[in-house]
């Protein structure tokens, strides 16, 4: 029996660079940084201030007032790019086939903000509103995507830190090649610019601290990075069987062709030093893609700026490819957005599928003294037009939980 073929053909996207792909794309084409001093909560009080919010956004677009009041930040940036992802791939607003349709998304701590507002509500002694534990609770924002567009099949919430993203989409991908699902709505969410995950790594010594300088601050691969900038924003693909997108003349972006997801066992905050559980998620992927190490063109790295992290994945990378890794070219959307942690995987997916759809590589910006750990090609500063055939996107958590993704540019 044939494999069944799994493509993406919608996506939507809210980031710190833009409220739509299309802007986020032209920020991140341009090496534009989302990165800003933080508005959401006065920082004024914390070593580091800086963040990538989601600027300008009105849930009221893709909601009542009231429905909008009752849902966590993350859930409303998730129906946003639902929203958004759905018109990409003229499905309006219900899918087709509603117990063949699922959602899965990933998110590492959905509903932290609600959280700690809620905190600050029950220390004054004011009454807690009913919705807001609701809010809270990690599995909403598949729930409230579900709910919205009738998606009565599989549905599932990933929670692997910063892996979530891209396993969501893996995970969507093997739902519908075993024939549980024809169309999933896949990505991911996050609303982590809070005052709990700001002083909880700045207390790890995580995060990047160019006040002055926002958007130089995160500086993956180069010899000065010291740490990632936290962000926000969601993604979320449609993914479809092929037959079904071929038959109601559905655009096709991109085809997952492989996933494969592992973990260290070796730390909860640190990578493996040698990168063996994220070289053996990336040789999993390729296992399961059917595709060659030779094969692949470029990778979107999980790429965070943070010492250990870089050169964990560049040996990885070099364990897995030998001397293929020099041909190839990779880079880091998170110099310009910022770490949107269970969201990031699949903003980068996105990214990935856009770099493969307009033949053109995004930078990585902000890289100036090179590593002599980190020694590959990583698209320094400046965009690079380049035909891309098949991408590897890795993603790498807290926890040593690695994901991996095998994307091509659709081919009949």
């Amino acid at each position: 029996m044939a494999r069944r073929r799994v493509v993406v053909t919608g996506m939507g996207a809210v980031t710190p660079l833009g409220l739509t792909v299309a802007d986020t794309w032209a920020g991140l084409v341009g090496g534009k940084s989302g990165v800003a001093l933080i508005t959401h909560f006065d920082a004024s009080r914390y070593s580091v201030r800086i963040a990538g919010e989601v600027k300008g956004f009105d849930p009221t677009r893709y909601m009542g007032f009231k429905e909008a009041r009752r849902m966590a930040r993350s859930s409303q940036l998730a129906i946003a790019a639902a929203t958004d992802a759905m018109g990409d791939a003229g499905l309006g607003q219900e899918v087709p086939e509603p117990e063949r349709s699922g959602v899965v998304i990933g998110s590492s701590a959905s509903g932290m903000n609600e959280v700690s507002v809620s905190y600050e509500i029950i220390k004054s002694k004011n009454r807690l509103s009913p919705f807001a534990f609701l809010a809270s609770v990690p599995n909403m924002p598949a729930h409230h995507i579900g709910l919205l567009f009738r998606c009565l099949g599989y549905n599932a919430t990933i929670c692997t830190a910063c892996a979530s993203g891209t396993q969501a989409i893996g995970e969507a991908a093997e739902v519908i090649r075993r024939g549980a699902a024809d169309l999933i709505l896949a990505g991911g969410t996050e609303a982590f610019v809070n005052e709990i995950s700001l002083a909880s790594f700045l207390s790890m010594r995580a995060l990047a601290c160019d006040n002055e300088h926002p958007e130089r601050a995160c500086k993956p691969f180069d010899a000065r990075r010291d740490g990632f900038v936290t962000s926000e924003g969601s993604a979320v693909l449609v993914l479809e069987l092929l037959e079904k997108a071929l038959d109601r003349g559905a655009p096709i972006y991109a085809e997952i062709l492989g996933y494969g997801a592992t973990t260290d066992g070796f730390h909860a905050a640190q990578p493996d030093p040698e990168g063996d559980g994220a070289a053996r998620a990336i040789r999993a992927a390729l296992e399961n893609a059917g595709t060659a190490p030779q094969e692949i063109d470029y990778v979107n790295t999980h790429g965070t700026a943070t010492p250990l992290g870089d050169a964990a994945e560049t040996r990885a990378i070099k364990a897995v490819f030998g001397e293929h890794a020099y041909r190839l070219a990779l880079n880091s959307t998170k110099s310009m957005l910022g770490h949107l942690y269970g969201a990031a995987g699949a903003v980068e997916t996105m990214a990935s599928i856009k770099q493969m759809w307009e033949g053109i590589l995004h930078p990585t910006i902000n890289y100036e003294v090179p590593d002599p750990e980190c020694d590959l090609d990583y698209v320094p500063n400046q965009a690079r037009p380049v035909q891309v055939r098949a991408t590897l996107k890795n993603s790498f958590g807290l926890g040593g939980q690695n994901a991996c993704l095998v994307l091509r540019r659709y081919e009949p």
